[in-house]
């Protein structure tokens, strides 16, 4: 581990229907970065966690703002620190690196892919509100899944479908991509829905794509691969 990477501070965000606590604390992952001597800034986003969960979508129209407070807040070396989101969380990351492009030194952006660049899919939204209200297709798994996330004990269904009906800004482009200054490590597992994202990894000026074996988009959070490559990545 270089001088730098041992003060610099990781950022870590869970993604949605998740909190610090049970995404990066509770498998031992948050530990297995501070056994390697790295300080832990961890952020529980709005509706989720700790954190207030307001119902109504126009609470949410600034996700990262979260990220943002906590990173003024702390001191941090050269002005930046390290990240890794995970789903809503790597969103999340990615909107707080495009109103700052020099905030990360260096930043894992686990399960997103080229949808980035599309508006949002409303069809697509409507469908995993189904799965949190219940009333999904039982032959639709993913719905099905992401309402069971919803319903986990300390969540909010109601907050988390307004997070999920949040005011959308214009698309992520390839220009604020090319702006960030982070070294970017882009991580999707094969049987990820998110898939492809190879356009996402190739516009950043700094970066690489890293795709997991027999892994889905739920799994990745807790994949040994996955771990791995945090590790090295950030050592």
């Amino acid at each position: 581990m270089d001088d730098i990477s041992a003060i610099m501070p990781v950022l870590m965000v869970h993604g949605w229907g998740g909190s610090h606590q049970r995404t990066w604390q509770e498998p031992g992952i948050e530990m297995l970065l501070q056994e390697s001597g790295r300080r832990v800034i961890g952020i529980d986003l709005l509706g989720h966690g700790l954190a207030d969960k307001p119902h109504d979508p126009a609470a949410y129209a600034d996700l990262s703002l979260p990220i943002r407070i906590a990173v003024d807040t702390d001191g941090r070396v050269d002005g930046r620190v390290d990240g890794i989101g995970f789903s809503l969380g790597a969103i999340a990351l990615l909107h707080a690196a495009t109103i700052n492009p020099n905030m990360f030194r260096r930043l894992i952006l686990a399960d997103i892919g080229d949808s980035m660049f599309a508006p949002q899919n409303e069809s697509e939204t409507a469908r995993i509100i189904s799965g949190v209200d219940g009333t999904a297709p039982d032959d639709d798994t993913i719905a099905r899944q992401f309402g069971a996330y919803a319903r986990q004990t300390h969540n909010d269904p109601d907050a988390l479908r307004a997070v999920l009906q949040r005011p959308r800004g214009d698309p992520f482009t390839e220009l604020m991509a090319n702006a960030i200054t982070a070294q970017v490590l882009v991580v999707v597992g094969d049987g990820d829905f998110v898939l492809p994202a190879d356009r996402l990894a190739a516009s950043f000026q700094n970066s690489r794509l890293q795709v997991l074996r027999n892994c889905d988009h739920f799994a990745t959070p807790e994949n040994f691969s996955f771990i791995d490559a945090m590790l090295d990545f950030f050592s």
